[in-house]
């Protein structure tokens, strides 16, 4: 799955188990200049814990917002920060936002029009992908039901 997952695919947001884990070098294309911002969910609990951990990773400009709608306007904007793709990888997933199930569910829905933002013809046509890192293959799965309610929800 996560093999050719960064060329072609069409998945919202990829989970991964460490069980099935891979080398960024197996998922990263050869080439070109990528972007690799590497969060943590336990350091997420909150919607200003989030908004800092993004801003951080990412080198938000100044006026980023610190709100939803700021934090999704930089994800589809990054012109700050060229290059030739964007991956964003969260540790500790399950922990992501896990004091409030509804923030939980727009930043799944943020990153979820993010990802389909870049990969629109319309768009750069740049890869942005997020791969959303699990302990064990049961909280994988039980995140995979979360992102599925949050991004049917949002159509």
């Amino acid at each position: 799955m996560i093999n050719n997952w960064w060329n072609g695919s069409t998945d919202h947001l990829a989970i991964c188990s460490r069980s099935s884990l891979v080398e960024l070098a197996a998922v990263l294309p050869a080439t070109g200049r990528f972007i690799v911002a590497r969060l943590d969910g336990t350091r997420m609990t909150d919607a200003d814990h989030a908004f800092y951990e993004f801003s951080d990773a990412l080198l938000f400009p100044g006026y980023f917002g610190w709100n939803w709608d700021a934090l999704s306007d930089c994800l589809e904007d990054l012109n700050w920060l060229p290059a030739d793709g964007y991956l964003i990888v969260v540790e500790n997933a399950p922990r992501l936002l896990s004091s409030s199930a509804e923030d939980q569910h727009t930043l799944f829905r943020i990153l979820s029009r993010a990802v389909h933002h870049w990969a629109s013809p319309l768009g750069k046509s740049v890869p942005f992908k997020v791969l959303l890192l699990c302990d064990r293959d049961e909280e994988a799965a039980l995140l995979r039901q979360e992102i599925a309610c949050a991004v049917h929800n949002m159509r």
